[in-house]
């Protein structure tokens, strides 16, 4: 039987995605090997639940078509970990900035599964969930549950959360609201994990703890999925009709330009 997949950002099926280390600091688990525990983890937990494959492969350049998977030493925004973009093509882009995660004492690895479990779902950082009050809700897999870890080929990934999460009702006994089972209901979160929320037009976070808040506090967000959100209500692909009029007019009068010769 023929599988039909929803297409996303302008892509149906089976997404490539090129994973390309630019950082000379070290990763702490092999570039291989991180590559190949991050598509462990994704096809044996994440797909299952999310659908969606994605093809990680290691490259020093990318396909136009490809989205692409970065690392680098240093956050081009200080103090962000990591956070999705769109390149020129218009494809996305998860950017993992390797010192600055350790400098905050987190592990690449953890950082790398949180921003490709996002970048999968919501490639383009605009969509919500509404819950009963009308609050919305961002769809980020790992933001409510960003501080809980599971070991995938001894290499800790980012805990994820579930679709119940977004679902706002009640759901029957037993239902898991993220890999772990640490959450009980939609919308909830643990205690190192936020959420970006949307009411009335504005968005702002709420967070698990004091603690939390506290860090997050301590962090530049300039140019992080949540200033996305703020900013554009989601990143935008670039509009190459314009180009295109351009290459067209241009082709045009170099065609006029050689009857006229001839």
């Amino acid at each position: 039987m023929k599988v039909i997949r929803a297409a996303q950002a302008g892509q149906g099926g089976q997404v490539t995605i090129a994973c390309i280390n630019k950082a000379t600091v070290d990763l702490g688990v092999p570039f291989e090997k991180l590559t190949r525990a991050l598509q462990k983890c994704y096809d044996t937990y994440f797909l299952p639940v999310w659908g969606y494959p994605v093809k990680l492969y290691n490259t020093d350049a990318a396909k136009s078509s490809d989205w692409q998977f970065v690392y680098f030493n240093d956050a081009d925004a200080a103090g962000a970990l990591g956070y999705h973009d769109l390149t020129k093509d218009g494809q996305p882009v998860s950017k993992v900035f390797v010192r600055t995660t350790l400098a905050d004492h987190q592990l690449v690895s953890v950082t790398a599964s949180h921003e490709l479990f996002e970048m999968v779902i919501d490639p383009l950082a605009n969509l919500w969930a509404e819950a009963a009050d009308g609050t919305e809700y961002a769809y980020e897999m790992s933001d409510p549950v960003e501080e809980d870890t599971f070991l995938v080929d001894g290499i800790p990934m980012s805990n994820f959360v579930h679709p119940a999460w977004f679902e706002p009702f009640k759901h029957p006994p037993g239902t898991k609201f993220d890999h772990l089972g640490l959450l009980r209901k939609p919308f909830s979160m643990t205690r190192g994990g936020y959420v970006i929320t949307k009411k009335k037009g504005v968005v702002s976070e709420q967070f698990g703890s004091r603690a939390k808040s506290a860090r997050f506090a301590r962090e530049d967000r300039v140019g992080h999925r949540s200033e996305h959100r703020k900013q554009e209500d989601g990143l935008r692909i670039p509009d190459n009709r314009a180009k295109r009029r351009v290459a067209a007019h241009e082709a045009s009068a170099l065609e006029s330009a050689l009857h006229g010769r001839s």
